[in-house]
């Protein structure tokens, strides 16, 4: 399938919060308080001239996407992206054109299209700093035969969707790669 075609499947941004079941209340929390920085404003005028879409490979179930999607759906209504989203576990064929580091499935992945529907630019998984603090906090970890790996791995992931949720620096580092990716 063509990414039109791709974009033409997917839900719209209110289809997929309404679907949300495990980090739905988090995600829109970040979505109500963040905003686009005044100062930014002439550059989104700049973005819209470009008419791009977006089309996005998700899941509920992702912290990364918890965190980058409400700052992204902010940087689409300045810039006028339509977007779509797409279930990353129903459509793999897609995801797999878009691997992290060539092997990994890992999401959020944005495609950024134009009119025609030819990519123009990608964003995701994360923010560097982003990946930086789970690669730190991720090493914490014992190893994966220790008896208490997977409740420390448990703690690790609550502990790291909290610091997403609450840490604003976070939310500026995502606006800030995503900004980048789209100037």
């Amino acid at each position: 399938m063509s990414l039109e075609e791709w974009y033409e499947k997917g839900m719209t941004a209110q289809e997929y919060v309404d679907q949300m079941s495990t980090h739905q209340k988090d995600f829109i929390y970040i979505y109500e308080n963040f905003s686009i920085p005044v100062e930014d404003h002439p550059l989104f005028a700049e973005i819209q001239s470009k008419k791009w879409r977006a089309l996005v490979l998700t899941e509920d179930w992702c912290g990364d996407a918890m965190l980058n999607l409400p700052i992204f759906l902010r940087i689409a209504e300045a810039g006028q992206i339509p977007t779509h989203f797409l279930l990353r576990d129903d459509n793999l064929e897609l995801m797999d054109q878009y691997l992290t580091g060539g092997q990994s499935r890992s999401i959020p992945k944005i495609i950024f299209i134009d009119l025609e529907g030819r990519e123009q630019a990608t964003w995701g998984p994360r923010a560097p700093q982003v990946q930086e603090f789970i690669s730190n906090s991720l090493s914490r970890l014992p190893s994966k035969d220790a008896e208490d790996y997977e409740e420390k791995q448990r703690e690790m992931l609550t502990f790291i969707t909290k610091a997403y949720r609450d840490h604003h620096d976070f939310w500026k580092e995502v606006y800030t790669d995503i900004k980048q990716t789209i100037k």
